[in-house]
C-alpha cells in the first residue's frame, strides 16, 4: 500500500512530495497537488490530469484503474474505491474480490467526505455535494448530492459558460 503522510513530507517540502508522487502514481499532469495524508493500494493504477488538487485524507483504493481528468478538485476526506466484494454470502466469505474502474471527467469538484464506489463514471463539469455516496454514474454538467447520490439539477448556462 502506498501513502504520503505528514511524517513523509511537510507542506513546505513540495519538491520532495512531487518526487514521491511521480514514483507512486501511474501518471499525472503538471500542477498535481495532494495534501497529506494520502492513501492508496498501489498508486500505479491512478492517472491524474493537469491541475489536479486533493485536500487532506484522500484515499484511493486502486485495484483497477482510476482516471481523473483535468482541473479536478477533491475536498478533504474523499474516498474512491475500485475494489468490491460479491453480495452473495458464500463467495464473499470465501474471499472473492473483484474490481471496477472509476473515471472522473474534467472540471469536476467533489465535496468533502464523498465516497465514490467501484465502476462509477462522473461526467465533465459536474459538482458532487459533500457527504455524497456515489453508487452509479453521474452525467456531465450537473450538481449531484446525497446518499445515494442523485442529480439535484443541471448546471446553468451561465455556470457552464464560465469554463
Amino acid at each position: 500500500a502506498g501513502s504520503i503522510t505528514a511524517s513523509t513530507t511537510s507542506w513546505q517540502e513540495k519538491p520532495e512530495r512531487d518526487v514521491l508522487l511521480h514514483e507512486l502514481l501511474g501518471g499525472r499532469g503538471k500542477a498535481c497537488a495532494i495534501n497529506p495524508p494520502f492513501f492508496c493500494d498501489y498508486g500505479a493504477n491512478i492517472f491524474m490530469g493537469e491541475n489536479f488538487y486533493a485536500n487532506v485524507n484522500c484515499t484511493i483504493l486502486d485495484v483497477c484503474e482510476v482516471h481523473i481528468g483535468d482541473n479536478v478538485l477533491l475536498a478533504p476526506g474523499v474516498q474512491i474505491y475500485t475494489a468490491a466484494h460479491p453480495v452473495a454470502v458464500a463467495p464473499r466469505v470465501a474471499g472473492v474480490e473483484f474490481g471496477k474502474p472509476v473515471r472522473i471527467g474534467n472540471n469536476v469538484w467533489i465535496g468533502g467526505s464523498t465516497v465514490i464506489c467501484p465502476g462509477v463514471t462522473i461526467g465533465d463539469n459536474s459538482v458532487i455535494g459533500a457527504g455524497s455516496v456515489v453508487t452509479r454514474d453521474i452525467p456531465a454538467g450537473v450538481v449531484a448530492v446525497g446518499n445515494p447520490c442523485r442529480v439535484l439539477h443541471p448546471m446553468t448556462a451561465q455556470e457552464l459558460a464560465e469554463i
